[in-house]
């Protein structure tokens, strides 16, 4: 199949995607799957393959964050249950006031960026966010975006995370250097993202039914219907400390595979404690016990909570492992080597050629990691003569590269704009634009120190 008519089908299938979702109001999980099955039929994917292609890329998403999702959710319930994430809000609002406190957690939200996956960690940080929106009376995309568009930036830039370090591998860089200048490159990209989403935030987004309950400051009813008896919350810093364990333990967990030697009793444990949903399970344990029945609630209450965060995750998981499936359709049918040999055509200078041909990839099958990647591997020869340092900033071009356009063929954009209850065309005009802005202006700052360097 011609190049053209491969890169006609792609865009065609976004915009059918678009028009029943936007327009038509098809559930997002039944439009994603609707379109993969035309993507695949059109591009000539064999009969036997579609579905095996289909269950692939959905099954291996899914694998990845339905245990993560569940655990968080639940983990979620317990905190807000308490009264826990309100009584931390309060607590940080009253020392930092609103604004301080929204650059404060963007802050915090970079630096556990560094060590937890983009999606582990913003599904950690989801209680502070509604907590603090109820105290505040805001919309939860006043601190969701903002934190969430530094997570995606450092996810992306630094080798802590297996696009940026495949990345270092494929085009010999440095990893010292790539560290130091992807967080280097990160910081002010950051406060874009920062002042961009401030500036997203002066107009008011329809929100979800979903969300909109979870903001509700209803009393928590007991098992027979009456409001249960006011209990005082939790401490801010009990509250603060359940959160910090699994970020704790994931980090460990990743130090000891990097430093304790193979075959340790240690690193073996820690690299066990630190798998993301063993340290959740840890947290939500310890909440369970700190937060529930060490405070007078019943296993039947505690039950009842973690059973009903269930089905308000699974729409969540669903819509992401579509959106998982529609890339893996996308990256089987040959869009993604379509568009990056197009793009090798025209010769481009090395920075933007990185940058660009990452950010294509992106936006046309979904993965930032599998951008990043297939961009390292096309620009591998071509990066031979240039000094380590200017391989280094090809290597972090590619990888803001896939910063950029995160849209309805990406799972983080399903998992961003559900929890932040967006809709789909109102995640377009936010977390779309963000990601790309900041990505952009993670390319200016890469191609001024080219210049420089």
């Amino acid at each position: 199949m011609s190049t053209a008519l491969l890169l006609t089908i792609a865009v065609a299938s976004i915009l059918i995607l678009l028009l029943l979702v936007i327009k038509a109001k098809v559930h997002p999980f039944v439009a994603l799957l609707v379109v993969s099955l035309l993507v695949a039929i059109a591009t000539g994917i064999p009969a036997d393959k579609i579905m095996e292609t289909i269950f692939s890329g959905m099954g291996n998403l899914l694998g990845h964050i339905t245990i993560i999702i569940v655990l968080g959710a639940m983990l979620g319930a317990v905190i807000e249950a308490s009264g826990g994430a309100e009584s931390l809000a309060q607590h940080f609002s009253r020392r930092l006031g609103m604004k301080r406190t929204v650059a404060a957690l963007t802050i915090a939200a970079f630096i556990l960026g560094i060590p937890v996956f983009f999606e582990v960690g913003f599904i950690i940080v989801i209680p502070l966010i509604y907590g603090f929106s109820k105290v505040a009376q805001v919309s939860p995309l006043k601190f969701g975006l903002p934190m969430a568009g530094v997570m995606l930036t450092v996810h992306v830039a630094l080798p802590t995370h297996p696009g940026a370090a495949a990345a270092a591998g494929i085009l010999h860089s440095d990893m010292g250097w790539l560290m130091m200048l992807g967080i280097l490159v990160s910081v002010p990209v950051g406060a874009v993202g920062y002042y961009v989403a401030k500036a997203m935030n002066r107009r008011r987004y329809h929100l979800s039914v979903e969300v909109l309950e979870q903001l509700q400051l209803a009393e928590p009813a007991d098992a027979e219907g009456k409001a249960a008896p006011k209990v005082a919350p939790p401490g801010a810093m009990t509250i603060a400390g359940l959160i910090v364990v699994p970020i704790v333990l994931i980090v460990l967990g990743t130090l000891a595979h990097s430093m304790l030697a193979e075959g340790s009793a240690l690193r073996a444990t820690m690299m066990v404690l630190g798998n993301p949903p063993v340290a959740l399970l840890i947290a939500l344990a310890l909440a369970a016990w700190l937060l529930g029945l060490r405070r007078g609630w019943s296993k039947e209450k505690l039950e009842d909570l973690t059973g009903h965060a269930i089905p308000g995750s699974a729409s969540v998981i669903l819509v992401a492992g579509a959106g998982g499936a529609f890339g893996k359709v996308l990256v089987e049918s040959g869009v993604g080597k379509a568009l990056a040999l197009t793009l090798e055509t025209l010769h481009l200078p090395l920075i933007p050629a990185a940058f660009i041909l990452s950010l294509a990839l992106r936006a046309s099958q979904g993965s930032a990691t599998v951008a990043i990647l297939t961009t390292s591997g096309l620009l591998s020869q071509a990066v031979g003569d240039v000094t380590d340092m200017q391989r280094v900033l090809v290597t972090l071009a590619a990888c803001f590269g896939g910063l950029g356009l995160s849209h309805v063929n990406d799972a983080g954009f399903w998992v961003v704009t559900r929890y932040l209850g967006l809709s789909v065309s109102d995640g377009l005009k936010t977390w779309t634009v963000l990601t790309t802005l900041m990505g952009l202006s993670g390319f200016a700052i890469i191609w001024l120190l080219w210049a420089v360097l």
